[in-house]
Formats: C-alpha cells, structure tokens, sequence
C-alpha cells in the first residue's frame, strides 16, 4: 500500500500527495521527496524559476517505466503557469513553468523525479541565457579526469569572456554551464559551444573528443554540444536523478571539486548541506556576458576548414550537416 493522501502547507499553498509512502527509490518515499523538495526549494527555483520545464515522470517509482511530459500535466494549479515553446519539427505547446515550491511540489504529486528546464526565460523563449556543457565519460575515465577536463573547459570560456559555474550530473559527468546574454537562436549558440569544445579538444586531445559516433570517441570523454539545440535539457541543479542511491545534480565550487564524488549528494544529505553552506552559483545570472567571443571561436574553425557536426537524429536535416550515417557504415558502403 502506498498510504492515505496527505496535504503538505507550502507557503500559503495547500498540496496533496497520493501515495506519499510509494518507493520512488528503496528507502525513499514519495512524501521523503516531496519534503527534500520543500527543503532545497529556494535555491531549486533559482535553477528552474521563470523556464519552461519538461517533467521526468515515475509513476510506480524509478524502478518503473518513466515518461516525460513536456505539455503541463493533467489538474496544473490554478497559481501555476504554462508558456508556449516552440520545437525543432516547428510546432509549438505550452510547457509548465515552476515560479513556486509549491509547484515543483504539486510536479512531485505528479510522479517527477527530475526536472528539466529550458536554458531560456519565458520572456524570450526561442534565445537562450545560459550555455549548458555535458562533459560525458567514456568507460575507462576517472572523475579526476572528468575534472581536468571542466577545468580547461573553465579556462576556455573565461578566455571568451564568460563565467564557468559547475555541477555533478548526479551520474559519472560533471555539467558546466555560463550564463549569456540572450542575444542569438539555439543553432548560433549550438556552433558557438562546438567552436568551445574543439579549443578544449585541441588542449587536451588525449582526454577529450568532439566525436558524435561512439565508435570513434574511445575512452575520451566527449564534450556533448548537441545538449546546445532546441528542445535539450539537462537536469537542474538541485535536481534528484533516476539513478541508485537518489543521488542530486549538486552545484560545487570549483575549489571543491577534487573532494567531492557524486555519491556525496543524495536526496537525504543535500537538505543538510544546504542549509550549512553558501550556494556556489550564488550570483550567476548577473555574471551574464556576451557570447559574441565564442562564435569567433566558430567561425575561426569554419576558415580553417573544420564545418557542421552532425545533430540528434530525430532533428530535420539541417544545412550543412554531415551524413547522418556511423562512420564504420560508411566505410562498408
């Protein structure tokens, strides 16, 4: 049995959970989540706040099937919102915005686990105001590697005039995201984290690749620019993840980094640091910068004859785009 349905006051809101004693993870309730959520909400909607956010959903536990839901779910409170966006294939819907912990409590009610906002404000949701990096492991890397690695790629955008601030994914990755002034469409901002993560390739070229195939990445750690398109997004920060243990996506100094391990961050233990710790993406968003710097990166590339990366699969040819075809293949035709 999951338990009698509870109403948590949050704030001047009033929320009911069912099933509050569902194991979302073994040994961590639905109410345990919600409760976690209430606890980080403040530094949770700095991350999510004023975003359109697609909502990762379990509704028999993480252990179960999870679907996403980018159209607000079915009962969205009346205090909630919801702003249109538009999608690669051109059509558009509205997705949930998250303005209150009461709302990322009534997405817990709704089964969510990770939240996944959109790097753009709903003021202009077609430019976005932050450049998101995945930094993605192969099989065979260290987490110190990983952290040699959002080091150089720190270096590399201060170089362009923009500010690193860095994350665990909650997984074996690091995320490092820089805010931007929101100036230019996802496909400019795309080649500019292309142009970005080909310097950081280029420094460290034992450690890092650019390679969309798999088959050709090794046991480099590859630095995810596709994460820049339209319709990607990264778990927040502050996010809990589908992963053992109900680890977090947790921000870090960058001081910090050699000490940490991503099983140090779990739904039971960031409470606790949060409430005794500043928060180390304190000031980010007005660390905004302009992102004309990296597209120089870009287009410095483009003249030394390196062009278009290929783009995730379900995306429309785009211009310039090599075959969308694993190199192996391609060799065998």
């Amino acid at each position: 049995m999951d338990g009698a349905a509870r109403v948590l006051e949050v704030g001047e809101r009033r929320v009911r959970l069912s099933s509050p004693d569902r194991q979302m993870w073994p040994g961590v309730t639905k109410a345990d989540l919600a409760e976690y959520v209430i606890a980080v909400g403040p530094r949770l909607l700095t991350a999510i706040g004023d975003r359109p956010v697609t909502l990762q959903r379990f509704p028999q536990g993480t252990s179960g099937q999870e679907f996403y839901s980018k159209n607000p779910p079915r009962g969205m409170p009346e205090w909630a919102r919801a702003v249109p966006v538009t999608y690669p294939s051109g059509r558009s819907h509205p997705q949930l915005v998250i303005d209150e912990v009461a709302t990322a409590v009534w997405a817990v009610q709704m089964n969510t686990v990770t939240f996944h906002p959109w790097p753009v404000r709903t003021g202009d949701t077609d430019r976005p105001d932050e450049v998101r990096i995945d930094l993605d492991p192969q099989p065979g890397r260290s987490f110190t590697d990983i952290v040699r690695v959002a080091r150089e790629l720190r270096a590399v955008l201060g170089e362009v005039g923009l500010t690193g601030f860095v994350k665990t994914s909650g997984s074996r990755g690091l995320h490092v995201f820089a805010p931007i002034t929101p100036e230019h469409e996802f496909t400019d901002v795309r080649h500019g984290v292309i142009g970005v993560a080909r310097e950081v390739e280029r420094r460290l070229p034992e450690l890092v690749t650019t390679a969309w195939w798999k088959e050709e990445r090794g046991e480099r750690i590859f630095v995810d620019f596709n994460q820049a398109n339209r319709d990607r997004t990264i778990a927040s920060a502050y996010s809990p993840r589908a992963l053992p243990g109900a680890t977090v996506s947790m921000p870090v100094a960058w001081e910090d980094l050699d000490e940490v391990s991503t099983g140090d961050f779990t739904v039971g233990t960031v409470p606790g640091i949060v409430s005794g710790t500043a928060d180390p993406w304190e000031g980010m968003a007005e660390a905004a910068a302009s992102f004309e710097p990296a597209l120089a990166l870009w287009e410095a590339d483009l003249e030394r004859g390196l062009g278009e990366l290929p783009f995730p699969p379900d995306y429309p040819k785009m211009p310039g785009e090599p075959p969308r075809v694993q190199p192996s293949r391609r060799r065998m035709e």
